[in-house]
Formats: structure tokens, C-alpha cells, sequence
């Protein structure tokens, strides 16, 4: 089995963006936030689950969106299996356990985007133990025409918009929505560029460097992370990194609950860049560019009906979720693809059978196992996925 050098530890500059990029990782109290709003007191936080929510509408209203993950494997769970059964993932339980320790108090408020019943289940109880906190279920539309899904999302736009504007005493204009477009835009521009290295030079990127800038995005404010995704580029480009005999590999499953850091050393320790993956997929749903000009609510609305990645989470209203992985996978020169999803994740595991048929129908290698945040052990994984990058390796399939 191919066992790659686990990547350098990165030094100065570059080692300080990824050691504040693991504070912000490790801040399950949300300190960051707290230190955030302390600065002013109009300030209000409003903490989503994943996968996705537009963070512009928020940001017009002067609100810091805040992406709330789970407890990964740095929480015990104590309290919170008492409120969800054993035979879901384990985000819901992990986020509970968050609520009531006390380490959400820094939300103002919290939105749960319709991702599967479990967040939906979730949101529930939220407005059940912290009646005094803003809690609403997030509707994305299933019906992609601009006058009927696209006017149902607007209204949903502008409900969340017209409530922390409350919190904030802001008015979240047209104009002041644009000029959020405008700087989440640049972050968008900002994040494409850090995809397009890995898929060029991967081993200049780590895995678990790339997620946790990737995921400081879900603590900072919008221009801080700009700045440091733009930094950190610019870092990994004069690095001197150099590569080794791993595969490309793909990874898709991973959308909501996040896989621990860990697990993602492992995998390149077994010998696979990757290259593309669905990890933190809120802060890139929307692919490319969102209008800047018109009415940016039509703007936001028709960049997620016809511009957003395929998602276990998102109706798929074309049918077409194997062929864009395939030609994605072939866009990116993927050797394979691992389908890692969390234990009892319905809509992954549910889409998992149609992948793997399109995989198969054109010749493309595939693996797949689960995991949850919270895995602890790796061994098996890991020669798993060694296995699968030698196989590639030694045949060019599996």
C-alpha cells in the first residue's frame, strides 16, 4: 500500500494564515463571534446550518452570517442523544450539544435550510428551547421558473432579510444588497481561484489546509476572508512545495456533516490528492458570478435555481446528477472518486446508486465508505483508500 509524506509544516506567514485558519476551526464556543460583536453593540450574528443559505441578504442587513458545523470530534455528546434517535447522522445530536452548553449564546439567531427532516426536526426543537431567539426554517424552492420558485424564494429572501434588519436597525436595501453581492462575489472570485490550483498543482494545497481556509469563511466576515483566501494563494504559489506519486481523486457525499481533519490527512497519506470534493459546499453553491446589476433579489434567486452545484440537498429538477459528476470528474482529471458519506446521511446514501451507475458507465474508478464527524479511527479507511490509489496506480482501475 502507497503510504505519501504527509506535507510539510508550513512557516511564517503562510504557517500563521493556517494556524488562525485552526483557531477559527477549534472556536466551538465561537469566541471570534462573541469578539466580533463586542465592537459594536448594534451588532447581530445569525449562526445557519449547512449546507446553504444566501449569506448576502444577511450581510445587507448588517448581520454576520455564521456557519454552524457540528461539534466534529472535539465535543462529547452528553445531552443531545436524548433528543434524536440512534439511527441518524450525527450533526443534529452534536449541534444540540452545542445549544444547550451554552456555546451558541453568541447567535442572535439561526436559520436551518431544508436539507433533509432531520434539520428540518432540528429547527424545531431550536424554537423550543430558546423561544427568545430568532429560529426559521430556511424553504429553497423546488420548482426552478423565476415566477413561481423564483418568487417563493424571493419572499423566503426577504423574510430573513426584514428580520435581522430588525435586530440591526439596518434597512436591507436594493442598493445595499447589491453592494453585498458585489463583496461576496469577490469571495467567490477569490475561492475559484483557490480550487483552480488544486486542480492544478494539488500538492501545493493540502487537504486539510485547503478546508480549513475554506472553512474560516463560515467565522469571518466576508472582506476578511477574501483577504486571507487571496493571501494564502499567493503563499502556496511561492511555497516551493513539490509533488508526490499520489492519484487525483474526487470526493462527493461529504455536503453536510464534515469529515475530521484527520480523516482528510489520511487520505493523502494513502496516496490521493483531492482535488475536488463537496466539503463546506455553502460558501461555493452558487457557481461563478451573481448579476451585480438589476433587481438583486431576481439576481440571487436565479444564480441558485440555475447556477448552483448539484447537491444531495438540492432538487435535481433535470435529472443530470451522474452526468455532471462524470464530466466534472473528467474537467478536473480525476483518476477516481471516493463517495464518502456520514453514516445514516439519507440524501447522500440515496444518491449514491445513481452516481456509482454513471461512474461505471463511463469507466471511471470509485470507491466508497462512511464516516462520521466524530470518527476516531482510521486504519481501515486508510487501506482502503491505499488500496484503491495502487490499484489506479499499478492498472489504471479497480
Amino acid at each position: 500500500m502507497t503510504i505519501a509524506a504527509p506535507a510539510e509544516t508550513a512557516t511564517g506567514r503562510l504557517g500563521e494564515l493556517i494556524a488562525r485558519a485552526e483557531r477559527l476551526y477549534e472556536d466551538l464556543d465561537f469566541k471570534a463571534v462573541a469578539e466580533w460583536k463586542s465592537k459594536d453593540k448594534t451588532r447581530r450574528a445569525i449562526g445557519f446550518l449547512p449546507v446553504y443559505v444566501p449569506r448576502e441578504v444577511i450581510h445587507a442587513a448588517g448581520g454576520l452570517p455564521v456557519g454552524i458545523m457540528g461539534g466534529g470530534d472535539q465535543t462529547e455528546i452528553v445531552r443531545g442523544d436524548s433528543y434524536f434517535q440512534s439511527y441518524i447522522c450525527h450533526l443534529p445530536r452534536s449541534v444540540i450539544e452545542l445549544l444547550v452548553s451554552g456555546r451558541l449564546d453568541a447567535m442572535d439567531g439561526f436559520l436551518f435550510p431544508s436539507i433533509c427532516d432531520v434539520i428540518r426536526n432540528l429547527s424545531g426543537m431550536f424554537k423550543l428551547l430558546k423561544p427568545d431567539k430568532y429560529v426559521h426554517y430556511f424553504d429553497l424552492p423546488q420548482n426552478f421558473q423565476r415566477g413561481l420558485g423564483g418568487r417563493f424564494y424571493g419572499h423566503e429572501m426577504r423574510e430573513v432579510a426584514t428580520a435581522v434588519g430588525r435586530m440591526t436597525g439596518i434597512e436591507p436595501t436594493d442598493d445595499r444588497l447589491r453592494e453585498s453581492i458585489r463583496v461576496y462575489n469577490l469571495n467567490r472570485k477569490a475561492i475559484a481561484e483557490l480550487l483552480k490550483l488544486r486542480v492544478d498543482k494539488p500538492w501545493l494545497v493540502p487537504a486539510t489546509e485547503y478546508y480549513l481556509v475554506l472553512r474560516a469563511g463560515y467565522m469571518l466576515p466576508v472582506e476578511e476572508h477574501t483577504a486571507l483566501l487571496n493571501e494564502y494563494v499567493q503563499l502556496v504559489k511561492d511555497s516551493g512545495r513539490r509533488p508526490m506519486d499520489n492519484i487525483r481523486v474526487m470526493v462527493r457525499g461529504a455536503f453536510c456533516e464534515q469529515p475530521p481533519l484527520a480523516l482528510l490527512r489520511t487520505l493523502e497519506r494513502a496516496g490521493c490528492y483531492l482535488v475536488d470534493d463537496d466539503f463546506v459546499v455553502g460558501t461555493r453553491l452558487v457557481h461563478g458570478q451573481v448579476a451585480e446589476q438589476g433587481d438583486p433579489w431576481d439576481a440571487l434567486a436565479d444564480a441558485f435555481m440555475h447556477h448552483s452545484l448539484p447537491t444531495p440537498s438540492v432538487y435535481d429538477e433535470r435529472h443530470t446528477k451522474g452526468e455532471l459528476l462524470v464530466r466534472k470528474a473528467r474537467e478536473v482529471r480525476a483518476d477516481g472518486v471516493l463517495l464518502m458519506a456520514p453514516s445514516f446521511c439519507d440524501p447522500a446514501l440515496l444518491d449514491q446508486p445513481m452516481l456509482q451507475t454513471a461512474l461505471e458507465k463511463a469507466g471511471i474508478p470509485f470507491t466508497s465508505f462512511k464516516y462520521s464527524e466524530d470518527t476516531g479511527q482510521f486504519q481501515v479507511i486508510r487501506e482502503q483508500a491505499g488500496t484503491f490509489a495502487d490499484a489506479i496506480k499499478l492498472w489504471g482501475t479497480v
